[in-house]
């Protein structure tokens, strides 16, 4: 696919008759006070800068003019309303007797250029830009009167239009005609944006992707929801009501996920279901999955079925597990590691085990799944490309009831091909660093597991990392470790739980006499060395791999 993208101010954006259509199922106008202000002030920048860069917008075209908004819609629509803002303040001129002839003229060379075209008859404005089914006819009003209608019972995005436009209206844009125009010229040749044009929406699904890789956060759920919407209603037999309803459960979905998980979790989704897809032939597959009204329907209700599952596999103290009927306590703990590792192609196998296994068959696969995420994942670092490709595998045969029991997901050829077995995994542990100053809390998870196996349960979140030789030594640290001695300060090995970290830099004789004191098993067996040399880190490392292979096992 070729992106092909091209910058242009806001003044060309709507030049030479072209029309814009924000799809009939894209989200309300929703910007507020904060985003009004901040782009209020980047508009005053314009006064001694030349241009503000406005971002992306993303098309498809469907005729030489005619184009559909596929991310853009909030942007396009509140610049529309500071132009709409200036034409009152023009109009009220008018009204005033000032300059009326002008004023007139100037109020229809901004329409035609920036609005749309008014019928003579009618004098109302066919505007450039159609907004969604909820906004449309709200906004061709303000188009057409240059004020919001008023209306008892507006929705709550047509009172954001209604409040847009009369914050803008209350901005310094100017005292005359021609103050006015000037404004409007400096504004809507300052407004710059990056084009982009595509042809379908396939193509529209691969730039979202492209540019969200890139860390330009377009709105993908926008997109999926615009083509899911667009087959229910392709026999255009719904009435507005059961749209409403639609509509409202998929933004219970989004609510529930936030944007940012959206994609995340249409992908692992998808590869419970079916086999297994990368992200960008992600949409392709859906197109397939729900190509007709019926399998549109069950597509919606599947991921509202699910994303209340994912949003809380996502947060291990979400509510909502105490709210089942069953008692799903036992999972929190391994669910935070999963989290606090941020492990997440495992979901797709939990997602779907959540509707297919009992409360005690599910706890037990989640048990699984976390030992072996510690093995496989964070300390093995084996390829997270296999390990997806395997899940795929056995989440279908979950989701097909080939599997039934946590037991035959254990015993299955998939989970056996990813768990490393205890000598691998003692290997691997042996030597095993993790940055300390990035991963500090992941670090004390893991210590206090292999605690709680020594039988000294401890809560994680309230201890200290204790750096046994300290992160920056001092000379007499050199004795034991010579030059190699910052290669060694992140190993497992060098790192123990304390209440407190209060030993800071000083010898490990000291330090020795302070770990026996404490209730930490790992501590007191470091105090059980007479002096902390690499040897003995190595000998003590060794046997804290012992203890890892035990505290992570599945039997």
């Amino acid at each position: 696919m070729r992106m092909e993208p091209t910058n242009q101010n806001f003044q060309e954006l709507v030049a030479n008759g072209i029309k814009y259509t924000i799809p009939r199922f894209q989200r309300n106008y929703a910007w507020d006070q904060k985003q009004w202000e901040d782009l209020w002030a980047d508009i005053e920048t314009l006064k001694k800068e030349h241009f503000h860069y406005m971002g992306y917008i993303v098309l498809q075209q469907k005729g030489q003019y005619d184009f559909t908004v596929i991310d853009g819609q909030q942007r396009l629509v509140t610049l529309s309303l500071i132009i709409l803002a200036a034409m009152r303040t023009i109009q009220d001129l008018v009204d005033n007797g000032v300059e009326v002839e002008k004023n007139k003229e100037r109020l229809g060379e901004i329409t035609g250029r920036f609005i749309g075209s008014k019928d003579l008859v009618s004098l109302k404005v066919t505007s450039k830009l159609s907004l969604n089914r909820n906004n449309n006819r709200f906004y061709r009003d303000i188009c057409s009167l240059l004020k919001p209608p008023n209306l008892r019972g507006l929705i709550a995005s047509n009172k954001l239009l209604k409040t847009a436009f009369e914050f803008f209206l209350s901005q310094e844009i100017g005292n005359t005609g021609s103050e006015i125009a000037a404004f409007l010229e400096r504004f809507s040749n300052g407004m710059v944006f990056t084009k982009i044009i595509v042809q379908d929406d396939l193509n529209a699904y691969k730039v979202f992707e492209t540019l969200n890789s890139r860390g330009v956060q377009l709105s993908t759920p926008d997109l999926l929801k615009n083509y899911i919407f667009s087959i229910i209603t392709s026999h255009d037999d719904i009435i507005d009501e059961r749209l409403d309803e639609l509509d409202e459960e998929w933004w219970t979905i989004i609510s529930q996920l936030g944007e940012n998980n959206f994609t995340d979790f249409i992908y692992y989704h998808h590869n419970f279901q079916k086999k297994l897809v990368t992200k960008t032939e992600l949409y392709t597959s859906i197109k397939r999955l729900a190509n007709t009204p019926e399998d549109a329907y069950a597509y919606l209700r599947s991921l509202t079925e699910y994303a209340p599952i994912y949003a809380s596999l996502l947060n291990h103290h979400d509510e909502w597990w105490a709210n089942q009927t069953e008692n799903y306590h036992a999972v929190r703990k391994y669910l935070e590691g999963l989290n606090l590792f941020n492990i997440k192609p495992a979901f797709t196998v939990l997602m779907v085990a959540f509707t297919k296994f009992s409360s005690t068959e599910f706890i037990k696969l989640v048990k699984y799944i976390y030992v072996l995420s510690v093995r496989y994942n964070v300390i093995c670092h084996y390829s997270p490309t296999e390990q997806e490709k395997l899940y795929n595998q056995m989440a279908q045969k979950i989701f097909n009831k080939d599997y039934i029991r946590a037991s035959q997901v254990k015993n299955g050829e998939e989970f056996r091909k990813l768990y490393p077995d205890n000598q691998v995994f003692f290997n691997a542990f042996e030597f095993h660093k993790i940055p300390s100053r990035q991963f500090s809390k992941p670090i004390r998870f893991l210590l206090a597991e292999i605690e709680a196996y020594l039988n000294h349960k401890v809560d994680y979140t309230k201890t200290s990392l204790e750096h046994i030789c300290p992160y920056h030594p001092e000379q007499a640290w050199y004795d034991g470790f010579g030059a190699g001695v910052n290669e060694i300060k992140d190993r497992l090995g060098n790192l123990v739980l304390l209440e407190k970290d209060e030993l800071k830099r000083l010898n490990f004789k000291e330090k020795k006499a302070f770990y026996l004191t404490t209730p930490f098993a790992l501590a007191k067996k470091i105090a059980e060395y007479d002096e902390w040399n690499l040897q003995n880190l190595n000998d003590y490392q060794a046997w804290l791999a012992e203890q890892a292979v035990n505290t992570w096992q599945v039997l």
